[in-house]
């Protein structure tokens, strides 16, 4: 079956004519289906266990090409270097010949090129051969065409292979081959499968790159390190022969930049001759030539950039960035600025600080990052002095400044969050306190110091210590009113924020005025909070009240009654007291004066002005409720007995609780309180009139 259908003459409608002719029925035109469909499947294997070994075949061959292909570049490059060897035995031979024989050698010379010295050429075909050589090596580094063009100076000075290792961790990452040419240095990877093949990787000019030694620290040894801010790169040599090698020629090429471009500079800096100007037929022009004459020609000043400090200031201001040595870096600066600040400004002149103002921009980015919040907060402000001081002395004061505030700012929030909430409201209000105005005050301390000749900063340090205060403001609020502590508790925690502000008044900053501000409205809602309570608390004794005199059982509890009354101010409550433990007043009535005056002792612990008229509202409505319930009290009573025990009880509320209310606000405040007068007048009205049926209110 295999055959006939392989046939060239194989025809399928007339092979299905002849099956259908030949078989017995469907039975066999189907095993007849089957047979040709599993030879189409074993067809198909076939052919893809054929594609399959071409595929292998051709990945062979081009792997094979790959290898004859870098084996000529290296045939080629071996080639080229004995063609350089070769020639530059022959001029040595040649030289040779000449000393020996300097008739022979002038005529060789003039038979060549009478117009062109010796020297000269060998000095063409020196580069000539460089120029091979590179472009040679060239043609190995893939995607390096399009950002190194060819130029006539450029030529290649060492190459080799070496690998690179992480920075971090000492971790090996690849391997590399560099190539250092005249003017920089190029680094390409290695192409897997394709031996002396490169990918190119990166190209670092000289000016640019500075070379510092790694000390061996086995395993670790024969590294070297590059640097190019912002970033470095670890190198490991074959041997230590070869890392001694790349050393001294990675300098002595760096030298060699800088002693080429400080040639360029000095013939830049010559003046050029003033062309003549056309002889003028102008017989009255010999006459103004002659006054010309006699004055003395000013010639233009030439600035000397030819000392080798400046030559090296680019490439020192890099070390210096890449080392952190920030005040070298300012002071290498501060030198030029010096040196330049009296000399014309030439196109020289212009160049150089072109390049030196790049190393600056770079050096304010570093300095800019030191000061950021992302790094760490740790030492405290004056952690932040060194890149304060070299940002200042780049005249960057107002960024200084900024950055400073943001990083004390980032650095007081941390702080903040970091404290643990302990179970006693007081105490971690007095940890908050202790943390927040003590880095206030070193921030101001050293802003004192780092911007002492910058007095336009300080008005920046007012606006950031406001807004640091409502942060500490917004932590206090939460932890003492937004979880209702009690009065005594939030004005111990008031009282203890005022005395650290306090210490700011040390160095002449008073921020008593913004912390009341900020604090107000939460007093105040605690203030009437408080009052609702006591209110409360007093209209429901007021609605229990019998008006019988207290029994306190025992005479430690008369004792102690006597000593918390004394404490409110009450100094004659002995009057009031009978025999045995008898107490010639009304529970209610105590309680309400010493709840009374418990709230007005809380309450001048929180005062400030903006809180006069809440506390002195506050008060007023507290006592009008005492007030009005004797005053019903005495209209509606029908015992007499009774009523006395009122008169008696009201007697102590208008002549004793109202006088001592009146006299510790004015303590406390400063000045009398009006209302509280007319309150105590209305209420003597109401007891020479008792049975008036007119409210006090």
């Amino acid at each position: 079956l295999r055959r006939q259908l392989e046939s060239g003459g194989f025809a399928a409608g007339e092979y299905v004519k002849q099956l259908s002719q030949q078989s017995d029925g469907d039975r066999d035109l189907q095993e007849h289906r089957q047979r040709i469909q599993a030879l189409s499947e074993e067809t198909a294997q076939s052919l893809k266990r054929n594609v399959y070994q071409n595929y292998r075949q051709f990945i062979e061959t081009a792997r094979e090409i790959s290898y004859l292909e870098s084996e000529m570049y290296q045939l080629s490059h071996i080639l080229t270097e004995q063609k350089g060897i070769m020639e530059a035995v022959t001029q040595a031979l040649l030289l040779q010949a000449d000393r020996d024989d300097p008739a022979l050698g002038a005529r060789r010379a003039a038979a060549a090129d009478p117009f062109l010295p010796l020297s000269a050429k060998d000095a063409a075909a020196n580069e000539e051969g460089r120029q091979r050589t590179l472009t040679t090596l060239l043609e190995k580094v893939e995607g390096c065409r399009d950002l190194l063009p060819e130029s006539p100076g450029k030529y290649l000075v060492y190459n080799g292979d070496l690998v690179e290792y992480d920075a971090d961790h000492m971790a090996q990452i690849q391997r590399v081959h560099a190539f250092l040419m005249n003017d920089c240095l190029l680094v390409a990877t290695a192409l897997p499968n394709r031996r002396g093949a490169y990918r190119y990787d990166a190209l670092y000019p000289l000016d640019g790159l500075a070379v510092v030694n790694v000390k061996d620290n086995p395993p670790m040894k024969d590294m070297f390190k590059l640097l190019m801010f912002p970033e470095s790169r670890i190198f490991q040599a074959e041997n230590a022969k070869i890392k001694k090698e790349w050393l001294e020629v990675l300098e002595e090429t760096k030298r060699n930049r800088a002693l080429s471009e400080k040639r360029r500079l000095e013939q830049e800096a010559l003046p050029r001759p003033a062309p003549a100007p056309p002889e003028s037929t102008n017989p009255f022009d010999e006459d103004e030539d002659e006054e010309e004459e006699d004055e003395p020609s000013a010639e233009e000043e030439v600035v000397d950039l030819s000392l080798e400090w400046i030559q090296e200031l680019p490439e020192d201001l890099d070390v210096c960035i890449a080392q952190r040595d920030f005040e070298g870096a300012v002071d290498l600066l501060d030198k030029l600025n010096e040196y330049l600040a009296d000399k014309p400004v030439s196109q020289p002149v212009k160049e150089l600080r072109a390049k030196v103002d790049e190393r600056v921009r770079q050096l304010t980015d570093v300095l800019v990052f030191e000061l950021s919040p992302d790094r760490s907060l740790r030492g405290g402000p004056r952690a932040t002095r060194r890149a304060v001081s070299q940002l200042i002395r780049l005249g960057q004061s107002t960024k200084a400044c900024e950055l400073f505030l943001k990083n004390r700012a980032a650095a007081v929030q941390t702080a903040i969050r970091q404290l643990r909430i302990e179970g006693a409201t007081l105490l971690y209000i007095h940890k908050l306190c202790h943390v927040f105005f003590t880095s206030l005050l070193e921030t101001a301390r050293e802003f004192e110091t780092d911007f002492a000749g910058n007095n336009g900063c300080y008005s920046a340090f007012v606006v950031w210590a406001r807004s640091s205060m409502r942060m500490f403001v917004d932590a206090f609020s939460k932890q003492v009113f937004d979880s209702k502590e009690s009065l005594s508790t939030a004005a111990e925690c008031v009282k203890v924020a005022k005395e650290h502000c306090k210490q700011l008044s040390e160095i002449g900053l008073d921020l008593t005025f913004i912390i009341h501000a900020l604090l107000v409205k939460d007093i105040k809602g605690a203030l009437q909070s408080y009052k609702d309570i006591i209110i409360e608390a007093t209209k429901h004794r007021n609605s229990e009240e019998m008006w019988r005199k207290m029994n306190l059982m025992t005479p430690e509890a008369l004792g102690k009654l006597k000593e918390e009354m004394r404490s409110c101010g009450v100094g004659n409550f002995d009057q009031y007291t009978g025999d045995d433990c008898w107490v010639n007043l009304s529970y209610t009535v105590v309680a309400f004066t010493k709840q009374t005056m418990a709230f007005l002792e809380e309450a001048l612990k929180l005062y400030f002005p903006e809180l006069h008229m809440v506390l002195l509202e506050s008060l007023v409505e507290i006592i009008l409720v005492a007030v009005q319930h004797v005053d019903y009290s005495l209209r509606c009573e029908q015992d007499p007995e009774k009523k006395t025990f009122i008169r008696q009880n009201a007697s102590f509320l208008y002549e004793t609780v109202l006088p001592v209310v009146e006299k510790r606000f004015e303590e406390g405040v400063g000045k009398p309180a009006k209302q509280l007068q007319d309150l105590r007048n209305a209420s003597r009205l109401m007891r020479v009139n008792p049975e008036s049926t007119t409210s006090v209110v």
